[in-house]
């Protein structure tokens, strides 16, 4: 069986942002999990999470949090797997707090960042570390990064069409 994706959230209001994540997981066929954790709330569970996710057969955790968004950097500071960080677009700086409490990790404990709200990027992230190790998934990729490219030329038609019936 694929090795999973953990996913954890520092609050169920934060489900709304990550659910992209999860739906492209599916897409791809990844066996994940969803948990709540918080790293000002509940740090000893956020640590004892990421000490057992390895044991436990996930391969990457995705961390989503808000504001401070401790929970990312402390995930990471607790287990040697890939972390990739989701900042939440909340509070009073839209985000840029989560942002940069996200990216500006000291050396050694690495979070992969990816943009406000960009819980879709996270997920195919993960993929592609996964994908390393898996022929099928590096197949779905490629067949993900042709349909995004046959996308744009579909929408390059729509547009000259548009334009072709303004004159």
């Amino acid at each position: 069986m694929q090795k999973a994706v953990l996913v954890v959230m520092g609050s169920d209001s934060d489900f709304p942002v990550m659910e992209p994540c999860l739906k492209t997981l599916d897409s791809f066929q990844i066996p994940y999990q969803v948990r709540i954790c918080s790293a000002h709330r509940s740090p000893a569970a956020a640590a004892r999470l990421a000490q057992n996710a390895a044991g436990d057969g996930f391969s990457v955790i995705i961390a989503a949090a808000g504001l401070a968004a401790h929970l990312p950097g402390v995930i990471a500071a607790w287990t040697s797997l890939p972390v990739i960080g989701v900042p939440i677009k909340t509070g009073a700086l839209a985000g840029q707090d989560a942002l940069l409490a996200i990216v500006q990790m000291p050396a050694g404990i690495p979070v992969a960042t990816v943009a406000i709200d960009g819980a879709a990027n996270a997920a195919i992230l993960a993929v592609q570390i996964l994908a390393i190790a898996s022929p099928g998934l590096q197949t779905r990729l490629a067949e993900h990064k042709a349909a995004l490219a046959a996308s744009v030329a579909e929408r390059q038609d729509r547009l000259d069409k548009k334009i072709a019936e303004r004159v």
